[in-house]
């Protein structure tokens, strides 16, 4: 059975740490913690689970820093998680059970990774992670922000979730102070790079100038296929905060030119339609939603709710509107069978029932 070594980077964690620690210590075989300036709690409480907490001076760059704790691992395999994430009571007989039956040859474990929730805890937003790698030198994190390990040679998905409870606002202004840090330095951003900055100038409400950072990198050859999608989507979002509803519609048909639909940007697709009156084509984008197959390993950004719950609801209201009154209906119950406790699908439900 292969051994792992869980490695973190740390800072002022003290309100999530024991939580997190708690969850996974006793299926893991080493605890690294790499504490990168902490003045609270956080080394006092991650010395009560292990004795390997290392001091590191922070650099602006969250790939050294983890580079650092892997570096400190002497298990077969390095397992990273955040400070407020965790795993799950549900999970751990997972994986245990991944554990004790990963071949020998596997390089790297990727898992999902839940980040965001509804109101019931049900995951909303969820993407697959590199989670356990292989311990040498040839996998290692690159990128200063949004941090990665390359996925290479043999790869094993599995259906584990880590979940990310966040714990604060933390510092919202990190990333782009990092990325402008960066160029400022005369650093070239690499196409991974500059789509996380476009989506950070756009999080920041930067709109024309995070268009003209994703346009280039909607323009270059290179580029994961997944981030050119999302970037036609972003773009969008920035359109219609500028007020350019037509040129945000061509940004979303534009994914289309890189891969089969997504659900997600059908969704966008009708919701512009649906929002400018134009219900009959709203319907066809919703309807082409709810057809668009679920990947049960998707590689990229995932909104579970746009296969099912979002288009069934959204086909309730345009139905209503064009006065087919039963199907809409029926699409609000298909609503509610995937989410009994949407206040959304409450409310039709007391709709349509004051029409008789």
């Amino acid at each position: 059975m292969p051994t792992i070594s869980l490695c973190m980077i740390v800072k002022n964690e003290e309100a999530c740490i024991a939580r997190c620690l708690d969850s996974v210590a006793e299926l893991v075989d080493e605890i690294i913690i790499v504490d990168t300036g902490s003045n609270d709690r956080t080394v006092e409480i991650v010395s009560g689970y292990t004795s390997h907490v290392y001091q590191y001076s922070w650099r602006d760059d969250f790939s050294q820093a983890r580079n650092y704790s892997f570096s400190q691992a002497s298990m077969d395999y390095c397992m990273w998680m955040d400070a407020d994430d965790i795993l799950e009571e549900t999970e751990k007989e997972k994986f245990l059970q991944l554990k004790q039956s990963l071949s020998s040859d596997t390089d790297m474990v990727m898992m999902k990774y839940n980040t965001s929730f509804d109101e019931a805890g049900k995951p909303s937003f969820s993407y697959f992670r590199e989670r356990w790698i292989r311990n040498c030198a040839q996998y290692r994190w690159i990128g200063a922000v949004h941090e990665v390990i390359p996925p290479c040679g043999r790869i094993v998905y599995s259906d584990i979730a880590i979940c990310h409870k966040k714990e604060g606002t933390g510092d919202p202004d990190r990333n782009l102070r990092i990325y402008k840090k960066m160029i400022a330095e005369g650093k070239e951003l690499d196409p991974r790079q500059q789509y996380y900055y476009g989506r950070e100038l756009y999080y920041h409400k930067q709109y024309e100038e995070a268009v003209l950072v994703l346009e280039r990198f909607l323009q270059a050859e290179a580029g994961w296929v997944e981030n050119k999608i999302e970037a036609c989507s972003v773009c969008a979002h920035c359109y219609y905060k500028m007020g350019q509803d037509q040129t945000a519609l061509l940004a979303l048909l534009r994914s289309l030119s890189f891969d089969l639909p997504r659900a997600e940007l059908c969704c966008d697709i009708g919701r512009h339609f649906l929002e400018h009156g134009d219900f009959h084509n709203a319907i066809y984008w919703y309807e082409t939603a709810l057809r668009t197959p679920k990947k049960e390993y998707a590689d990229g950004f995932t909104l579970p709710d746009c296969h099912d719950y979002v288009p069934y609801l959204q086909l309730c209201v345009c139905y209503d509107r064009v006065g087919e009154q039963q199907k809409a209906r029926e699409y609000n119950e298909k609503a509610g069978a995937c989410k009994p406790y949407s206040p959304a699908y409450l409310y039709n439900r007391q709709y349509f029932d004051s029409l008789q």
